[in-house]
């Protein structure tokens, strides 16, 4: 811009002759360098520029702008639309409420230059010349008793205001273009800046959203290969734990025939989660799972958390929002998400409080909060929960969790994790519901 702005006064100065106060414009040029020298050294610094300091310099520039128009003929300067620039530059890099600040700025200057300002020097007089004007000038000469001077002299007035006339609708003009030719530029611009903005916040959750997916099916891939490599050393512990039943009767032994049925036990229940994941390897959501009433599944999620944690107090609130059922895909994944959280919520409560389990629904989605009574979660550890595996503690947070969370969220719902001021933490669960007559013209009944 100050090389434009030096080049445009040389050509003016010495190119087209025109006298303009060059001491002046020469005095700005310089105070536009001396910001730039600034500017050049605030870069140096390692301190980050923010959007306010960004919009101080687009405003400098404008002020800068207005003063060399204003000592070269204000809004009548053929080059007023530069006042264009900053405004574009603003509304693609700051947000756009900044945007029509600098609408509001140039537009206010420009205003202020068709009062004041420094014309430019006057161009030649208008001389009347064509046939209508020297008809009049004829007419008026023989009407009037006044002498030829005093008629041409009156010709020439009437022109000047005639051109002043014309001048100032010239100037209106091109003020009214100006400030709608701003505000539709800070339409359009900031309208694109946003587009561009939120595709790029789509792209950024939908490559995260791939990096999820990714680790999910790694740690799928990683738990059958775990799954195949155990199923054979189990197979070898249950053989020696009824061994050990065997040898060790009841009646001459009980603590140790107890300690090997519970092993049996215990390695039974592992055999059965191992057959589960096997079975439903590799099967789609409409297939592992079936459509039922929301308050059936809910019964039957927590009939199977209560036969892993019959000691642990929950207090259950239903409170539906519409008075009819809605239809759930009871997922196996789901089934077991959801006792996972509350798995975790037993184990960080405390005893005498228990756990709290709300659940609403409406016609579209299902709401359910589980609330414990524990410490809470770390602060660390909550801005990590569903986007990786985290260190395993007592509260249960680790791969389990991550696995919850891309489970719900992949079958269309949202989950949210946060500490409450009473103490304890909260865990908020929405999840898509299906209207029952829907239902069942997809099962094939009704």
């Amino acid at each position: 811009m100050i090389a434009s702005q030096s080049v445009l006064i040389l050509i003016s100065v010495h190119g087209l002759n025109i006298v303009l106060p060059q001491e002046q414009l020469w005095l700005v040029v310089l105070s536009i360098a001396s910001v730039n020298l600034y500017t050049w050294m605030r870069l140096k610094t390692d301190d980050p520029v923010t959007e306010l300091e960004i919009f101080s310099h687009l405003v400098i520039d404008v002020l800068g702008i207005a003063a060399l128009l204003y000592m070269t003929g204000g809004a009548s300067n053929p080059i007023i639309w530069v006042f264009l620039l900053p405004l574009i530059i603003t509304a693609i890099m700051l947000p756009p409420s900044y945007a029509w600040y600098m609408v509001i700025l140039t537009t206010s200057t420009y205003t202020v230059l068709i009062t004041y300002n420094i014309p430019l020097p006057a161009i030649e007089p208008h001389i009347p010349t064509t046939t209508p004007e020297l008809m009049m000038i004829e007419k008026m000469t023989t009407a009037s008793p006044h002498s030829d001077m005093d008629h041409f002299e009156m010709l020439r007035q009437m022109h000047e205001i005639g051109d002043k006339h014309y001048f100032n609708l010239h100037i209106f003009g091109m003020w009214f273009g100006f400030v709608f030719s701003a505000g539709l530029v800070a339409f359009f611009v900031v309208e694109l800046a946003k587009t561009l903005r939120t595709q790029e916040r789509s792209l950024a959750e939908a490559r995260e959203n791939a990096l999820r997916d990714e680790r999910v099916v790694s740690l799928g891939t990683l738990a059958a290969s775990a799954a195949h490599d155990i199923s054979t050393p189990l197979a070898t512990i249950a053989i020696v734990a009824h061994e050990l039943e065997n040898e060790y009767p009841e009646h001459r032994y009980p603590d140790l025939h107890e300690k090997a049925q519970i092993m049996t036990q215990q390695i039974n229940r592992c055999k059965q989660a191992l057959s589960v994941m096997s079975a439903s390897a590799g099967e789609m959501r409409a297939e592992s799972g079936k459509i039922m009433p929301l308050t059936e599944y809910i019964d039957e999620v927590l009939s199977q958390w209560r036969t892993h944690r019959p000691e642990t107090k929950l207090n259950l609130f239903i409170n539906p929002l519409v008075p009819m059922n809605a239809g759930i895909i009871a997922e196996r994944t789901l089934t077991h998400s959801l006792i996972n959280i509350l798995n975790n919520a037993a184990e960080a409560t405390q005893d005498d409080l228990g756990i709290e389990f709300h659940a609403s629904w409406d016609l579209e989605q299902a709401h359910i909060k589980i609330r414990d009574f524990g410490p809470g979660v770390r602060s660390e550890i909550l801005e990590l929960i569903g986007k990786q595996p985290v260190i395993s503690n007592k509260s249960g947070l680790g791969v389990g969790l991550f696995l919850t969370c891309s489970t719900i969220r992949r079958l269309g719902g949202k989950i949210e994790f946060t500490n409450l001021e009473s103490g304890g933490a909260c865990v908020e669960i929405t999840l898509p519901l299906i209207a029952l007559e829907e239902a069942n013209d997809i099962t094939g009944t009704g």
